[in-house]
């Protein structure tokens, strides 16, 4: 199993909006390719969050090929309808990692 992790700090300004958009937007649309099968979200704890939240969201894929799949077909529109969204509100960086027990 895959873990696909993204890990987001969101400005204050559109925090709330930002969450509920991954809630009933975003994790639904992404878990709709078919490349994943479950998800996680959480808020980071003990980090400086002066200019806003950071949430960790993970993301399930059962194996290599689905999580290639995502990243060919998917993941470049994805990020782009956030970019266009919420424009510099917000920085993410990504990492893949493998369950090892």
């Amino acid at each position: 199993m895959l873990v696909y992790n993204i890990t987001t700090k969101v400005d204050w300004s559109v925090a709330e909006l930002w969450l509920e958009w991954m809630l009933n937007e975003h994790v639904p649309e992404i878990l709709g390719t078919g490349c994943f099968e479950k998800h996680q979200l959480a808020r980071l704890l003990d980090v400086d969050d002066e200019e806003g939240p950071t949430y960790a969201i993970q993301y399930y894929a059962s194996s290599r090929h689905k999580y290639d799949e995502y990243i060919t077909r998917y993941s470049a529109e994805f990020r782009k309808q956030a970019i266009e969204r919420w424009e510099n509100k917000f920085i993410a960086f990504r990492s893949l990692m493998e369950i090892v027990v």
